[in-house]
């Protein structure tokens, strides 16, 4: 089904689903994906591509293991880099994943089915991009994971659980397990499916091992579903929770810039906005690379893009009260921090990403542009440069500047901070498109549910 003209208008309620299809050809095209018996080669291109960038990372990492972190732009005041830039930003995008499969499952909003599956995909991914930053930041990680581990210890040594980066370690990695529990758990009935439908005995067989005996039973089912909605309810708070923690690394800091109430609500409201920005960023290219126009249709396209101006609306007001109560403490320091922002040599990326995040996606509030798919590709990636510049103006222009001038330093990334965060896209990419190849990236059950006639209660009929 070829893209619909960037013109027209979506109807009052455009189908979710596409096409005619039945539950035999929706279950043919989904695991086609996979079953493929000759691979793309345009996928061996963008697997060496990113592969590329990947070994780049682990050049780099060898690099900074070897001469430690001071190849680093880091410096004094600005001790905090692209390391913690990139960090919250990696953090950002997974939430969209979890969101979208564990919120909108409870709120009932059947439109996620198309989505749901690769954007816990990237949930998963990013949030491996972003824990080898601390990890590499401590300088020493061999070191560090053995003196930062909260265990019994004959020196009476514990780490100091004051401290909001102890906190971070809980909730990031609390969030990433039930992350892929959720993700895992979504998939066994499709690996299932897999397994019946595999020409090759040994993924016949890695594909069986995966799916743990499921033969869609009416108790796999009722065991299934129980276990998808606790896990979908123990994910809802972690969304809320995980980016509030990462906003109490600056928040609960006593320094001009950081020391504001408002970060636990616009960083998670962030979160989501740059979440949204990357599955929209993947979800084109994927619906257009494997015909899946009928499943990823305009309607899935038009509610991400008002979510992202939701959000967006949201982190707008989150700036404004930024600077408003910067100025309205009558606290010099503040108020000097919110104008060096704005005026001062980081001036330009302020600016910048006042236009990504405010400015451009503003206009989604046009139909016709809400509903062209290349203009939302090309928003989508204004925001992601937008979120990112978002943290590297929060943790550069409100550390350069110390309380004394004679401490004032500027802090720009060196190769090397560019090597690894380009590294990091490299690496999300290359486990992406591993992730495209060998497993099915829309949920195959549930999208059978969403055909007219499926019986809701019983879904592997």
């Amino acid at each position: 089904m070829a893209d619909e003209p960037h013109s027209q208008l979506l109807p009052a309620q455009a189908p979710i689903v596409g096409g005619r299809h039945d539950f035999a050809t929706v279950t043919d095209k989904i695991s086609s994906v996979v079953l493929t018996q000759k691979t793309p080669r345009g996928w061996f291109v963008a697997v060496a591509f990113s592969a590329s960038l990947m070994l780049m990372l682990f050049f780099s990492l060898a690099v900074l293991v070897t001469k430690g972190v001071g190849i680093w732009g880091i410096n004094i005041p600005v001790a905090w880099g692209f390391d913690i830039i990139n960090f919250v930003w990696w953090i950002g995008i997974g939430h969209a994943g979890t969101l979208i499969s564990a919120i909108l499952l409870l709120l009932r909003q059947e439109w996620r089915t198309s989505i749901n599956r690769f954007a816990e995909a990237m949930t998963l991914f990013a949030v491996s991009c972003a824990a080898i930053y601390p990890l590499f930041h401590t300088g020493r990680p061999w070191l560090a994971a053995y003196w930062l581990m909260p265990y019994p210890n004959t020196m009476g040594i514990w780490p100091q659980f004051r401290s909001p980066l102890i906190w971070d370690v809980f909730a990031v990695s609390t969030y990433a397990t039930v992350s892929a529990l959720f993700w895992f758990v979504g998939l066994i009935p499709d690996l299932a499916t897999l397994r019946d439908r595999a020409r090759n005995p040994l993924l016949a067989r890695a594909y069986g091992i995966l799916a743990m005996g499921w033969r869609g039973s009416a108790r796999h089912w009722h065991n299934y579903e129980t276990a998808y909605l606790l896990l979908a309810g123990l994910a809802t708070p972690l969304v809320i929770s995980v980016h509030t923690v990462v906003s109490w690394d600056f928040a609960v800091a006593l320094l001009p810039g950081w020391h504001a109430t408002i970060f636990p609500p616009y960083f998670v409201a962030g979160a989501i906005y740059a979440g949204f920005a990357m599955v929209l960023t993947l979800a084109i290219p994927l619906r257009k690379a494997y015909g899946l126009e009928d499943f990823i249709t305009l309607r899935h396209l038009e509610n991400m893009a008002k979510v992202m101006l939701a959000t967006g609306l949201i982190v707008a007001y989150g700036y404004t009260m930024e600077a408003f109560m910067a100025w309205y403490s009558a606290n010099p320091l503040e108020t000097f921090m919110i104008w060096n922002r704005m005026t001062g040599p980081y001036a330009s990326m302020y600016w910048a990403l006042i236009f990504c995040n405010v400015v451009a996606p503003n206009t989604l509030w046009v139909k016709n542009l809400r509903t062209n798919v290349p203009y939302l590709f090309f928003i989508s990636l204004v925001v992601s440069v937008g979120m990112w510049l978002e943290r590297y103006v929060i943790i550069v222009t409100s550390l350069h500047r110390d309380f004394l001038p004679s401490s004032w330093g500027m802090f720009q990334g060196t190769v090397w901070d560019w090597s690894t965060y380009i590294g990091t896209i490299g690496l999300f990419l290359t486990l992406l498109f591993l992730f495209l190849r060998f497993l099915p990236a829309i949920s195959i059950f549930e999208m059978r549910t969403l055909l007219p006639g499926a019986e809701m209660k019983e879904p592997g009929q």
